[in-house]
């Protein structure tokens, strides 16, 4: 069940293009690149002096995530230069974060760039990503060094069962093995080895359920068994997975009502709890619809998110999506930070910009001609 099959007339495609033909094609074009130009405004005018972008106004907390992120849309609009300062930043953090004691960059940090503590696998795997999609559309090598030293670091976290640890706490203690850092690294980590054959391993032995054919997220806990980004993510990493696993969704669709909007809006939440809609995760759900050619779909869900517009009130011609188009828990049953519903969030806000802009991120590390002997998504499909 994808955002197509639900039973809301606000959500017939059919009407929404007929709207469309009612309407001079110019002033629609005109219209969308208005709504586009007055977001990425938003992300563009987040960026602070030292190249760090903040991850909601006015909150002193930075994100490897998000400022990962940030630099591929910045990428994709051709700012190489604003991409560069994210960079920058990182570059000058080698010695200091990224080989120092357990190695790998902090997860967040305040805006002064400071005051870190936990690495995480999965948010040095996205930054090694768009490392490796801006060498590839600057057409450069500039930070190849700080590109390699984040692969060994990744690589070094690989247990003997494939799988990988999912970094360090601030106390030195090891983070347990995470399936959406896992399947991240993959796609960041160029070309098809060891490394990666090992992970796909562990994904079968571990991760893996035969039943429905996905790969799950804490299969210790069955109501938390699966997890929404996942469909979106291995759908974009993995060749050939197959597609029918969007339309394995419908466990997470929900309609609720905007906080800040009062409109309602449908579309994906975390987890089966079903009880807040996640802005990030929706949007990504758009960008694999467009991979898989499923245009329709992806149409509709970027019609969705687009009822969540929140207008700066710091910033000028500006406007993002809130981490969340209401209030609740998050994967699993921890509460949402008290703004995640009222603010604009850089993840939520680059994600339906990728959308809007047709740019997978996971593009470019998917192409690793996986051996089909290798591609166990297939064999279950075969049986």
């Amino acid at each position: 069940m994808s955002l197509l099959s639900c039973e809301k007339p606000e959500l017939d495609v059919l009407e929404v293009s007929e709207h469309f033909e009612d309407m001079d094609s110019s002033i629609v074009l005109e219209e969308e690149e208005a709504a586009f130009d007055q977001v990425y405004n938003w992300v563009s005018q987040m960026q602070l002096s030292n190249g760090l972008l903040e991850s909601a106004e006015n909150t002193n907390f930075v994100s490897l995530y998000d400022n990962s992120l940030a630099s591929m849309i910045f990428i994709a609009n051709g700012e190489f230069e604003k991409a560069e300062k994210i960079f920058e930043f990182f570059n000058s953090k080698i010695d200091a974060e990224l080989l120092s004691n357990t190695g790998g960059f902090y997860q967040s940090r305040n805006t002064a760039g400071e005051n870190g503590g936990r690495t995480w696998m999965g948010d040095n795997a996205w930054l090694l990503i768009a490392l490796n999609n801006y060498h590839a559309s600057a057409g450069n090598q500039k930070y190849q060094n700080l590109a390699q030293e984040l692969e060994n670091w990744i690589r070094s976290l690989q247990d003997t069962d494939g799988g990988l640890w999912g970094g360090f706490n601030e106390n030195g203690t090891q983070i347990h093995k995470i399936t959406e850092g896992i399947v991240t690294a993959f796609n960041a980590v160029e070309g098809y080895d060891d490394f990666h054959k090992n992970i796909l391993i562990f994904l079968k032995e571990e991760r893996w359920d035969a039943t429905e054919n996905l790969i799950v997220a804490w299969p210790e806990n069955p109501d938390y068994n699966f997890a929404m980004d996942l469909h979106p993510l291995a759908f974009g990493i993995f060749e050939d997975f197959p597609v029918n696993s969007l339309f394995k969704t419908d466990r997470y669709v929900t309609t609720q009502i905007a906080t800040v909007t009062g409109e309602e809006i449908t579309g994906y939440c975390f987890d089966e709890d079903k009880d807040v809609i996640w802005l990030e995760g929706s949007a990504q759900m758009s960008v694999a619809f467009q991979k898989g050619d499923m245009h329709n779909e992806a149409n509709t869900t970027i019609l969705e998110l687009e009822k969540t517009f929140i207008t700066s009130t710091t910033l000028d011609n500006a406007e993002g999506l809130p981490y969340a188009a209401n209030f609740g828990t998050s994967y699993g049953a921890s509460l949402l930070w008290e703004h995640a519903d009222i603010t604009p969030a850089i993840s939520s806000t680059v994600w339906y910009l990728f959308a809007k802009h047709n740019f997978n991120p996971l593009a470019l590390g998917a192409q690793k001609n996986i051996p089909v002997a290798d591609k166990f998504w297939l064999q279950a499909l075969a049986n």
